[in-house]
């Protein structure tokens, strides 16, 4: 069995329902099991939760995307993990992220490249999405990889949509196969 952590920040409530997506597909790999982790409103995680992050064999890391790039709070967590990254305690553990804005673009490729920097000082090895893109004319919003997202998972919450409504259901779907793959590499990537 492989265990894969899942360490996000949320400010609104659409970027926990993209992560629960997420977890929801890595859970649907037989092998897999997952572990979410929630930074809280000040920036921390739990003490045990650091316990959880060194035994995973992958960690995906998420957040909002807040004027092109990762909340402080998300931050916070990321300074924090400088003693793992001392220890060399993520090293060639698997890796991934996943992101959420209110617009369309929104930057949040700054986003996924900050969680990809954050993973190679940590010295893991990144896990994208695996999906192609829904670039076709007859393509609508609610098509897998509609955002084009291949280096994470990217997701759209309209400013004025609660969590209830946003992230919509594309999306969702892209999550949870963003979940599966993560689960599945770490499958293979962990029986070698």
């Amino acid at each position: 069995m492989v265990n894969v952590a899942v360490v996000y920040f949320s400010g609104y409530g659409h970027t926990a329902r993209q992560a629960a997506a997420v977890m929801e597909g890595i859970q649907s790999v037989t092998d897999a099991h997952v572990t979410g982790i929630v930074v809280d409103s000040d920036g921390l995680i739990k003490d045990n939760a650091w316990h959880e992050l060194q035994e995973a064999d992958a960690i995906v890391f998420g957040c909002p995307t807040y004027m092109g790039c990762v909340p402080w709070q998300f931050k916070r967590f990321a300074d924090a993990s400088s003693k793992a990254w001392a220890a060399q305690g993520w090293r060639d553990k698997l890796a991934a992220g996943f992101t959420n804005s209110g617009s369309m673009n929104g930057d949040k490729h700054s986003t996924l490249s900050y969680l990809f920097t954050l993973s190679m000082q940590h010295a893991m090895l990144w896990v994208g999405t695996g999906l192609m893109s829904a670039n076709k004319k007859a393509s609508g919003r609610d098509d897998i990889n509609y955002l084009g997202a291949f280096a994470g998972a990217m997701a759209q919450s309209p400013a004025d949509a609660s969590p209830d409504e946003a992230p919509g259901p594309g999306d969702l779907h892209t999550a949870h196969l963003f979940g599966q793959r993560i689960a599945q590499v770490a499958s293979r990537w962990c029986a070698c």
